[in-house]
């Protein structure tokens, strides 16, 4: 039989095909099908192709080629192109890789190579040149440099416009967050990773906003406050605006005394409660009295109320904090100078110059102060059994850092992670810092002051001094200094609560947005952090050599719990100089040894105070003598040789500073694999004792709480290579003043300038 299938064809052709339409399309550079990840709200104004970002200044071979989107959230530059050198890069999930958010850019220049023109950029201005570069200076000390040599020229000129519009918004509605919570209730499906807007926190405890009365009732019962009392005087805001609505007064203070002595203070800020000792003493914030006349009488009638608050009727001290510590002003002159010297200045060839020259921003000078005077008020309370009034003219700006750091010396509570996220809602939130005009959100910057930067600096240097003190890490003190600057939280936001409730009726009446019985718009609350991080990478904000109250322990079978006793603490005493004797540093302990990073700075903390009896220097040498207790009161090293840089924040970003496997990352690495093994122990114990399944032990391996973590008991494997001093955040991708491979500190500090325009503008000088 013949078959009835087709004989296949025996002719082979060794012409190459002609190109198809689809053949074609797909050779087209791929850069014009990069899109940029928009969140609900987010809309794309302005872009331009063909874009080169700079990495190193010397050399344009590990430059990246892109798309460059401005949006109104943030600048995004879009690549296909893998980052030089780069082996590690921790994601967040609102921003990309290369993106800056609009309210984390300080300065915008613009430079023009054939004309050897360079320009800031303000907002509503012309550009009367084409630009060759950009150039985006950071407040988070990030330079981002970008060449539009193969872009179109008036594109370019376009985007640039658009970024310095977009960036520096002229009303506070023009912020990404309102379009954002907008199109939420408009759409509640558009909910980034299904998480509601306004919500407390992420999976775990819950953080209490105090935006309710049973929130301060409940600080008041933890604390032991039974003769104060939660205060609905204010409630709508009738009183005051940049009070919150609820607060605490003494017990023995009417509501109709409190409207009476509100029009005394400056901006009706009443005094308000902060904490209270176990003692009975109490912390309590309070605005200056403008009304003269009336001043002595009123404010005696205050102490006189919280004398009978306290179980002792002891005294009130009263701190002018005006005249005790560094003005907002000179905070804001001390990081200029900091940010010029990490970023703009050229560093010079000996440390011995740069440290002096780091010594007069005044930064760690100012930190020392606040440090300091906190602990001085530590022992008001706790020794000398004292309620405390902290005043200040406003009673907003550096109360709110004076009283947070007095709880964080004095309460562990505080130094866990809910605690410390409660006490910055307490403290900061709530109590009306104005983060709007601090943060310079709307670029006001007559009105700018870092001071919930030196906050957590201040955080940090007590955390460098008592690390096992601390539930959370340094990685998340610099994610949350991160946080302020995304327009999206309505945490860090506005200047006080009012505001966000004003505004945000406003702006949803001219939306068409239905409220209810809602006070204002629900804003994504920064405690949500998973809106930011996975599960694993949030695993970094913990300190793998934290101490919590109680540690489980397996006897007899059963899981029992312990509490350590203060001989246990003594090992927390590791790193004191060894000149330590009887908890004073030696004198000679101060003098700095050559090429060393001790700044010349003469003891100061243990000085003779204006006390005659000297009982608070006492007091000073008793505490340091003995064992730390990690669950009491924690005071403050303010030495020369204590008081030290916050690398991690302020050198990130700098390509040339980073120490490939060194820094203090190697030691958490180290330390996050002993505790993975230690919990590793526990699990199989328990899994021995209960015969448990083996489905139950793989889960709990799953649910370790170490980022880092041990692949079998004893575990010796070396520090990953993707670590380095800058680790979680990769500074490969910022400007980088030489080479991209990163070398010694020592290095860097001799390192070449940051030049504001091209190589051409460079020579010119």
């Amino acid at each position: 039989m013949f078959s009835l299938k087709q004989p296949k064809p025996t002719f082979k052709s060794y012409l190459l095909p002609l190109p198809q339409a689809e053949d074609h399309i797909a050779s087209e550079p791929r850069i014009k099908k990069l899109e940029p990840v928009l969140l609900p709200g987010e809309i794309v104004v302005n872009e331009v192709n063909f874009v080169r970002k700079c990495i190193a200044t010397d050399t344009s071979q590990y430059d990246l080629w892109g798309k460059l989107v401005c949006t109104n959230f943030k600048i995004s530059f879009i690549t296909d192109d893998p980052m030089p050198l780069q082996k590690f890069h921790y994601k967040n999930l609102l921003l990309g890789e290369h993106d800056v958010p609009l309210t984390c850019i300080e300065q915008i220049v613009t430079v023009n190579d054939t004309k050897r023109k360079q320009k800031v950029l303000g907002p509503n201005q012309k550009l009367k040149f084409n630009p060759t570069e950009l150039i985006i200076y950071c407040k988070d000390f990030r330079i981002v440099r970008f060449r539009f040599d193969e872009a179109g020229p008036e594109s370019a000129k376009k985007v640039c416009l658009a970024i310095a519009h977009y960036s520096q918004p002229t009303d506070l509605q023009l912020l990404f967050a309102f379009e954002y919570v907008g199109e939420i209730y408009h759409n509640p499906a558009k909910k980034v990773n299904g998480i509601d807007p306004g919500g407390g926190g992420a999976s775990g405890q819950q953080t209490p906003l105090f935006e309710t009365y049973s929130d301060w009732d409940r600080e008041i019962k933890r604390t032991g406050a039974s003769e104060w009392r939660v205060c609905s005087v204010n409630e709508g805001y009738m009183i005051s605006t940049c009070l919150p609505e609820y607060f605490v007064v003494p017990s023995s203070l009417a509501d109709q005394d409190l409207k009476l002595y509100s029009y005394s203070f400056i901006g009706r800020r009443m005094p308000l409660w902060s904490w209270n000792h176990p003692n009975g003493s109490a912390l309590v914030r309070m605005a200056n009295i403008k009304d003269v006349l009336q001043q002595r009488r009123i404010d005696q009638r205050i102490c006189n109320a919280i004398t009978r608050s306290h179980p002792l009727r002891s005294d009130v001290y009263k701190s002018d904090l005006d005249k005790s510590l560094p003005n907002i002003q000179e905070i804001q002159a001390a990081h200029v100078k900091l940010k010029q010297l990490c970023v703009n200045e050229p560093f010079e060839e000996t440390e011995e110059k740069w440290l002096s020259s780091l010594e007069n921003t005044h930064w760690l000078e100012y930190i020392r102060s606040f440090l300091k005077h906190s602990a001085e008020l530590v022992y008001m309370m706790e020794c000398k059994h004292v309620s405390v009034v902290l005043q200040e003219e406003e009673g907003r700006d550096l109360s709110c850092l004076a009283a947070s750091l007095i709880q964080v010396m004095l309460d562990p509570y505080f130094r866990t992670i809910v605690g410390f996220q409660s006490l910055i809602q307490k403290e900061w939130v709530m109590a009306g810092y104005q983060f709007l005009d601090r943060c310079n959100h709307l670029k006001r910057s007559d009105k700018e002051s870092p001071l919930f930067l030196m906050f957590l600096d201040c955080v940090w240097q007590l955390l460098e001094q008592y690390p096992a003190a601390f539930e959370f890490s340094e990685i998340y003190l610099t994610v949350l200094y991160d946080s302020a600057r995304v327009s999206l939280f309505g945490t860090f936001l506005f200047n006080c609560p009012h505001q966000r409730v004003k505004e945000s009726t406003e702006f949803a009446i001219s939306k068409n947005i239905q409220l209810g019985d809602e006070k204002g718009l629900r804003f994504p609350c920064v405690w949500d952090w998973s809106l930011q991080f996975t599960n694993r990478d949030r695993l970094l904000f913990h300190n793998p050599l934290y101490i919590g109250k109680s540690a489980p322990c397996v006897q007899n079978g059963a899981v029992k719990t312990f509490k350590r006793s203060k001989k246990n603490y003594s090992s927390t005493l590791r790193g004191a100089p060894p000149a330590l004797k009887n908890g004073i540093i030696s004198e000679q302990e101060f003098l700095p040894r050559r090429n060393s990073l001790i700044l010349k700075l003469k003891p100061d903390f243990l000085q003779h105070t204006e006390s005659p009896t000297g009982s608070m220097e006492q007091y000073f040498r008793d505490w340091f003598a003995k064992p730390v207790d990690l669950h009491g009161v924690i005071l403050p090293r303010v030495s020369g040789t204590q008081i030290k840089l916050w690398k991690l924040c302020y050198f990130r970003w700098v390509p040339e500073a980073q120490i490939n496997r060194g820094g203090s990352i190697t030691a958490f690495h180290k330390v996050s694999l002993l505790a993975d093994e230690v919990d590793m122990l526990n699990r199989n114990l328990r899994q021995y004792k209960s015969n448990s399944s083996l489905h139950s032990s793989c889960l709990e391996l799953d649910q370790s709480r170490m980022y880092f973590r041990a692949n079998s008991l004893n575990d010796t494997s070396g520090a990953p290579d993707f670590l380095s001093s800058s680790f979680p955040f990769s500074p490969v991708g910022n400007l980088c003043r030489r080479s991209i491979l990163g070398t010694p500190l020592s290095k860097f500090l001799s390192g070449a300038k940051i030049w504001l325009s091209t190589e051409t503008l460079a020579n010119e000088d």
